[in-house]
């Protein structure tokens, strides 16, 4: 990673957080009051302005496919391919319909500064090094997404970086098969660009894709087992389609 040119961008990330302290406020009131229909809105209220903001100040541009498929409520899983840090960003400005917090691996809650916005926001944290704590982490999602709260999971389990995707780990799909909730699957293309390709923070064009809801209520065992290959092809048929978009607006 390239330190010194990270300073500026890192410096106008973190300056997004300061308004989200407002909205952290009205969360833990709404937390309070145990109200989980106030504190589900002011979730969507920080995400889809943080998301915004980011995306704005590096000078990304967003191309959007299929919003239309997005539920007009939760709670949902939200299942994709996993390019780079910049897709938390792609997906707070995109999926603005309701809230919806991210399984992520520990780490990342551990992060100075953006550690405490993916905590707010409901999310789940992942020990990567330990099965029994991947099993208890889908388990704590399982239990957010019954009292309402929707999750995003990239069931790679790790970014490729714009490289050759991972398989799907299919434990993931338990987190909307045991609810019974619709898996939205989602495509990405170009994230990896804002950092892993080069280094440091700065703009791109990344383009996304939402797909229609994927129900998961009443299925039979077969169907589950079936069902994690079929969301991967569905994430990675979207990724080639956005890969032939992407390379024929960029040859203009």
């Amino acid at each position: 990673m390239k330190i010194i040119k990270n300073i500026v961008p890192v410096v106008k990330i973190i300056g997004t957080l300061k308004p989200q302290k407002k909205i952290f406020k009205k969360i833990h009131q709404a937390i309070e009051k145990n109200d989980p229909e106030l504190e589900r809105k002011y979730i969507l209220e920080s995400t889809s302005t943080w998301g915004d903001d980011i995306m704005t100040l590096l000078g990304s541009e967003i191309h959007v496919y299929g919003k239309e498929n997005l539920p007009e409520e939760g709670p949902v899983v939200f299942m994709g391919n996993h390019q780079g840090y910049a897709d938390i960003f792609t997906y707070c400005a995109v999926l603005d319909k309701f809230q919806f917090g991210f399984v992520a691996k520990e780490e990342l809650g551990n992060l100075p500064f953006f550690g405490k916005q993916i905590h707010e926001i409901r999310s789940v944290f992942i020990d990567r090094d330990s099965a029994r704590g991947s099993m208890n982490a889908i388990v704590e999602g399982i239990k957010l997404i019954e009292q309402g709260y929707s999750l995003a999971i990239y069931p790679e389990g790790t970014r490729s970086k714009g490289g050759e995707p991972k398989p799907f780990m299919k434990g993931a799909i338990k987190l909307a098969t045991k609810p019974g909730v619709p898996i939205v699957p989602i495509s990405l293309e170009g994230t990896y660009k804002m950092l892993e390709q080069d280094g440091y923070f700065h703009g791109a064009d990344v383009y996304i894709k939402i797909h229609e809801p994927v129900p998961t209520a009443g299925i039979s065992r077969k169907e589950e087992k079936e069902l994690m290959p079929r969301i991967e092809s569905i994430v990675m048929s979207g990724v080639e389609e956005l890969k032939a978009i992407a390379a024929e607006i960029e040859s203009k």
